[in-house]
């Protein structure tokens, strides 16, 4: 089979490169055309995935003691042990924060999970009526039908005739001070604009109509690891109890560790927290396909109170295999003080980056080990590529070529225009490896700066 030949469904049919192996925080990649192999610095770790990184012995050798064991529950009708171990080490690890776990196969899965949860909650309260959802623009939640129609991004633009309509799905501005506070707007006054606006956009729903407010805590790849400002998520969460609907914080990509905390609402909120919340990605690290539902006490009081059916168990939730190894991932991560690690390497990281003189860089933004870069074509005025240079493929190609493995995305700013990219490195990266990143950066800015003065 020739180095161009896939026989692979999935996002791309055109070449891309095969990862063939991962130790800590390389991989060794074979080229899409050649075939050559090139060892990679993984900055990115796939999409936010990696707590614990690539070839971890112990996981490994975890995921071996677990096979011996292995045997399969469907969850509708009985309940296995490595699952209730795993909700049991988050419930106690959250602090009171939630009364129970769901896990399931994939980030998606829990999203759409959640949504229906919530719905069931209004109906066994006697409110069939709400119906309706409020997001964010700019955001992402998954790749599922359910999960496009409270999203907002470019991959939803071609199934927008089979989502949900618009009027069940309202979009609200998400948090972007870089381009969308004003210049003579204080940052509570902006928080306090983005509030109004949520407010505002519950009334003209018809505050009885509303099942939930559904937020990722920090932006995604979308556009970039954009953190909230203070107050703003207390502020959601008060509007949505003054009406009765739910506050939801999906954390499936910012999550389990990600933002320097085990939950990335308890860095920006003073507050309690979210009443269903959504994890994925660094739970299982990779080594496992696993995501989770964390349901609040208001919500499994309510089920409890009413012996509630909650429909919707399906094949491989709660998998015991998945789960165990999930748990072996997160007592590790606890043991080493891995996330202790990402949130001061983190923000070394961000530092570097911060640093980087480069006439392409807007906008620096994040915290602890996720952190976003927005390029622009002049700083001054904030205006970024057309769409027709290309920087969006220019900078991968260019960062590849010179070691490193970026998730870097288009339509930042609208759908259309803009350009990011995301460092989400794992847990365990240390300041030498980060050095080693910003000298590959800084080098990759320098030469397509170069390419683009020669191009004028």
């Amino acid at each position: 089979m020739s180095a161009q030949t896939t026989y692979l469904f999935q996002a791309s049919l055109r070449p891309v490169p095969k990862i063939v192996s991962g130790k800590g925080v390389h991989v060794t990649v074979a080229d899409k055309i050649t075939g050559e192999l090139k060892d990679l610095i993984d900055a990115n770790s796939g999409a936010a995935v990696s707590s614990i990184a690539h070839g971890d012995e112990e996981i490994k050798q975890k995921m071996r003691e677990a096979v011996e064991n292995q045997f399969y529950t469907f969850p509708l009708i009985a309940r296995n042990e490595p699952s209730e171990k795993l909700a049991k080490f988050i419930i106690d690890e959250s602090k009171g924060a939630f009364a129970t776990a769901l896990f399931t196969g994939s980030g998606s899965e829990s999203v759409e999970n959640a949504l229906k949860i919530m719905y069931k909650y209004h109906l066994e309260n006697g409110e069939p009526q709400r119906t309706k959802f409020i997001s964010r623009k700019q955001s992402y939640h998954g790749y599922t039908l359910g999960c496009l129609s409270i999203a907002d991004n470019s991959r939803r633009a071609e199934y927008k005739d089979i989502l949900l309509p618009a009027e069940q799905t309202i979009k609200v501005s998400n948090p972007y001070p870089y381009r969308n506070q004003k210049e003579d707007e204080t940052p509570d006054q902006y928080t306090a604009r983005l509030l109004a606006e949520l407010e505002e956009a519950f009334q003209a729903a018809g505050p009885e109509t509303v099942v939930g407010f559904v937020a990722e805590t920090v932006g995604g790849s979308t556009f970039g690891c954009q953190t909230p400002p203070p107050g703003y998520l207390d502020g959601c969460r008060d509007i949505c109890h003054k009406y009765g609907a739910l506050f939801y914080l999906d954390e499936v990509m910012c999550g389990c560790g990600r933002m320097g905390a085990l939950h990335a609402w308890t860095k920006y909120m003073t507050g309690p927290g979210p009443d269903i919340q959504t994890n994925g990605k660094t739970l299982g690290a990779g080594y496992v396909t696993i995501a989770a539902v964390l349901v609040g006490h208001k919500i499994m009081d309510l089920f409890k109170a009413k012996g509630s059916f909650v429909e919707g168990a399906q094949t491989y939730h709660n998998h015991a295999f998945n789960c165990e190894v999930a748990l072996a991932v997160q007592e590790k991560v606890k043991r080493e003080k891995l996330i202790e690690n990402i949130d001061v390497v983190g923000a070394y990281l961000g530092e570097q980056l911060r640093a980087v003189d480069s006439k392409f860089i807007g906008n620096v933004r994040g915290a602890g080990g996720f952190w976003g870069v927005e390029f622009v074509k002049d700083k001054a005025t904030k205006e970024p590529f057309e769409v027709s240079y290309n920087f969006y493929g220019k900078f991968f190609q260019k960062f590849y070529d010179n070691g490193v493995w970026s998730l870097t995305g288009a339509g930042s700013i609208d759908g259309n225009l803009g350009v990011h990219t995301v460092f989400s490195p794992a847990f365990s990266i240390t300041k030498e490896e980060v050095d080693e990143i910003i000298v590959r950066f800084k080098k990759t800015m320098a030469e397509l700066e170069d390419e683009y003065d020669a191009s004028l």
